[in-house]
């Protein structure tokens, strides 16, 4: 099953692509992750894109898409995978199309909040992270929040229209209590016919 997890940010990606990747036994590729790792590792891709980041640029499409095609042929990703954070634009979209060539995706999940609902999660986040004497996240404020939400308006949301034109896309209300989220991503994921898009409520 291979699977695109879309989103804006506080809709819950990372918790809902964790669940889904213990449930479906398919690796979560995060491409900030995978970048870390293979500037870890020092390989080819990992050292080129140190070399970028270290000049404050940020790294290219054609090295994030060569990275997720090495992960992607390893031995644990052959059942399937599911991407979080990537793609964000059609243009990386397109990219990842060629890369997958036969082993095309199954599904893209989009997860879907209002935004009042989502600067509730993320003030909560920071009160909870000052209650408890951690530290609060820079971008946890209405203020990073408008710009991050206006940045994912402008270059994430063509991806909707992209991926429904092609039937893929499952629309699910990520305002519903995490367990809920999780049941309706698993219903759409089980319920594929890989004909028109639907939404999940």
């Amino acid at each position: 099953m291979r699977l695109v997890l879309l989103g804006p940010p506080g809709a819950g990606k990372g918790t809902q692509a964790y669940k889904l990747s213990q449930i479906l036994a398919i690796p979560q590729l995060s491409t900030g992750d995978m970048l870390r790792a293979a500037v870890s590792e020092g390989n080819a891709i990992g050292r080129q894109a140190a070399e970028i980041m270290q000049r404050g640029e940020l790294v290219p499409d054609r090295l994030v898409v060569g990275l997720i095609a090495d992960r992607i042929a390893r031995p644990d990703a052959a059942r399937g995978f599911i991407l979080d954070g990537f793609p964000r634009t059609v243009a990386q979209a397109q990219s990842l199309d060629d890369v997958l060539d036969v082993h095309e995706l199954n599904c893209v999940l989009e997860l879907k909040v209002d935004e009042q609902h989502l600067l509730d999660r993320i003030l909560g986040r920071a009160m909870q992270a000052r209650e408890s004497g951690e530290a609060v996240r820079a971008d946890d404020n209405q203020e990073a929040l408008s710009v991050r939400l206006t940045a994912y308006a402008n270059q994430t949301r063509p991806l909707t229209d992209y991926y429904a034109a092609k039937g893929l896309l499952r629309t699910i209300d990520a305002s519903l209590p995490i367990d809920r989220v999780t049941a309706a991503l698993i219903d759409a994921v089980e319920g594929l016919d890989g004909k028109a898009s639907a939404t999940i409520e």
